[in-house]
């Protein structure tokens, strides 16, 4: 097993959620959908599985597919990946929803696919919205509900890349997200 598989950053601790269960099974929710980032390696990695040691039910280790080494994204700068307030919970019947700041505190809770093209609409056609995760991503709502706080990768800052591979990046996140929540990030294809 390499060392990118040990990276702490790739262990995600559940003690601090009160249903670990019921927040592992949200996580496990997007392991196909969404790419997870780990900044210590500055790596994106777009076929991962999350397991949960036999030893530990309290944590969750993403484990990228050791054979699709391709998959992977290096030097992906850490200023790259920067913080959302978007937040993705359950409702009462397991539909996800987005949640999204609104003025004065508020938030406002939209079914996925509209909160992200609501997002998408605001930053515009030249800045395409890719969301991922990150390590402290998965909190509670009121301590009732898990919910993924989202980051999302900002391709001018992502380093030294070819056009190509910015490209690449883009689209992984992209064909993810039209795949599983039927929205597409809009902007130009090439760097912005």
């Amino acid at each position: 097993m390499s060392d990118m598989m040990h990276s702490e950053d790739l262990v995600w601790d559940l003690t601090r959620l009160s249903d670990h269960d019921r927040a592992t099974r949200f996580a496990m929710r997007f392991q196909q959908s969404l790419c997870v980032y780990s900044p210590p390696v500055m790596q994106l990695y777009t076929n991962y599985e999350i397991i949960v040691p036999d030893d530990d039910r309290r944590k969750l280790i993403i484990l990228p597919n050791p054979h699709a080494f391709h998959d992977t994204f290096n030097n992906i700068l850490e200023e790259s990946v920067v913080k959302t307030s978007l937040f993705i919970t359950p409702d009462s019947q397991g539909n996800l929803q987005l949640l999204v700041p609104m003025s004065g505190g508020r938030q406002r809770a939209m079914p996925l696919a509209v909160g992200l093209n609501f997002i998408q609409t605001k930053l515009g056609t030249d800045v395409p919205f890719l969301p991922v995760l990150a390590k402290g991503d998965l909190r509670e709502f009121d301590q009732t509900r898990p919910m993924l706080h989202l980051h999302r990768i900002v391709l001018n800052r992502i380093g030294r890349h070819s056009e190509l591979e910015v490209r690449a990046v883009r689209k992984v996140i992209q064909d993810k997200l039209i795949k599983h929540f039927g929205f597409a990030a809009v902007g130009k294809a090439a760097i912005v």
